[in-house]
């Protein structure tokens, strides 16, 4: 494991579950059985709203290069967030997902950066599909709006593996920490996914 491998070992290691995060499961799960694009929306707007709280906590408890990086991100989400709900009449957030709680728990420069990237790799696979849903449907706009959200997220990755860079080098114990981290970030994801397919009696193992 090295830092310019980092981001694809995520996602090999971790293939399986973002796989199925990144299916159209997935948004019957966030959405609660309601995959309308209203109801899309919301729920994406919620994931949005989180990740810029969750990146603004970050930015505090970092410094330097490390804490601009994420004041940046969470700006950027920020702005991913009014966007969405520009397109709505109105928006009520739901609960935090469990990825942000997950990663507002992490502890230490290596494990949030790690956490970040687990993060990121499983909001890209979300995002494609999101951006396809809004094709499906005909909402060419909307389907613009999330393909600019995902350059957004390349961009992210390459700090994330900026970042790795400079805090870890070539520091296994360091990049073996942000693994784990970022391993975590993802199976907190895949819970939440497999839980509310459950709750809305659906297998989850089954890939669509």
């Amino acid at each position: 494991m090295t830092v310019e491998t980092f981001v694809a070992d995520v996602e090999d290691g971790m293939e399986t579950e973002l796989s199925r995060l990144g299916s159209s499961r997935a948004l019957y799960a966030e959405t609660g059985g309601e995959v309308v694009p209203e109801t899309v929306l919301g729920a994406a707007a919620t994931v949005e709203l989180a990740a810029a709280e969750t990146f603004e906590a970050y930015a505090e408890r970092e410094d330097g290069d490390v804490a601009t990086a994420f004041a940046e991100i969470a700006e950027e989400e920020r702005d991913h967030y009014e966007a969405i709900v520009a397109e709505l009449e109105g928006h009520e957030p739901g609960e935090t997902p469990a990825i942000h709680r997950y990663l507002r728990e992490c502890d230490g420069t290596a494990e949030r950066v790690g956490a970040f990237v687990g993060r990121t790799v499983a909001a890209d696979r979300s995002n494609e599909h999101l951006e396809g849903f809004f094709a499906g449907q005909g909402a060419t706009e909307l389907a613009e709006l999330f393909a600019g959200m995902g350059a957004d997220i390349d961009g992210q990755l390459e700090r994330a593996t900026t970042l790795l860079e400079d805090h870890c080098g070539d520091e296994r114990a360091c990049l073996e920490r942000a693994m784990e981290a970022a391993e975590g970030a993802i199976e907190a994801a895949y819970g939440e996914y497999t839980d509310g397919l459950r709750e809305l009696g659906v297998d989850p193992k089954p890939i669509c």
